[in-house]
C-alpha cells in the first residue's frame, strides 16, 4: 500500500490492516518465505509510520491487539507500541518470551535483550 493510500485511512482501519500483515507475516514464517516476511515487514513498516505521523501518536491503538489470538499479531503490536506504552508492551513482551511458543518467544526474548542493554531504544 502507498503512503497516500495509508493516509486516506482511518486509525482502525490501519490497526486492522497492521493485525492482517501480521498474521500474513506468521504464514510466511511457516512456510519459510523470507521475501514474502520482509515485504510484509516494509507494509507493516509503513502502517506505523502514518499512525505516528497522526495527531498524539496513534501507535497507541495498536495497544488493542495486545489480546489478539495470533502470538504474531501480539508481537508486532508490542514492539510497535514500545514508544507510547513501554510498561504494557514490555510485559507483553515478557509474557511471549515465558510462553516458549518459537519463534516469536525468540524474536520477543531478543528484543528484551537489546533493550537491556540499550541497543535499541524506542522511537
Amino acid at each position: 500500500m502507498r503512503c497516500e493510500e495509508l493516509r486516506n485511512l482511518t486509525v482502525n482501519e490501519l490497526v486492522g490492516r497492521f493485525a492482517a500483515i501480521a498474521v500474513e507475516q506468521d504464514n510466511a514464517e511457516l512456510l519459510d518465505d523470507n521475501a514474502k516476511f520482509t515485504r510484509l515487514y516494509w507494509e507493516m513498516d509503513a502502517i506505523t509510520s502514518e499512525l505516528k505521523s497522526r495527531a498524539d501518536d496513534q501507535r497507541r491503538a495498536l495497544v488493542t491487539l495486545f489480546e489478539h489470538p495470533n502470538m504474531q499479531v501480539r508481537l508486532t503490536a508490542a514492539k510497535a507500541t514500545l514508544a507510547v506504552a513501554p510498561q504494557a508492551a514490555r510485559q507483553l513482551l515478557q509474557a511471549i518470551t515465558s510462553s516458549r511458543c518459537y519463534p516469536q518467544a525468540g524474536d520477543a526474548g531478543m528484543c528484551l535483550v537489546a533493550l537491556d542493554r540499550g541497543i535499541f531504544v524506542p522511537k
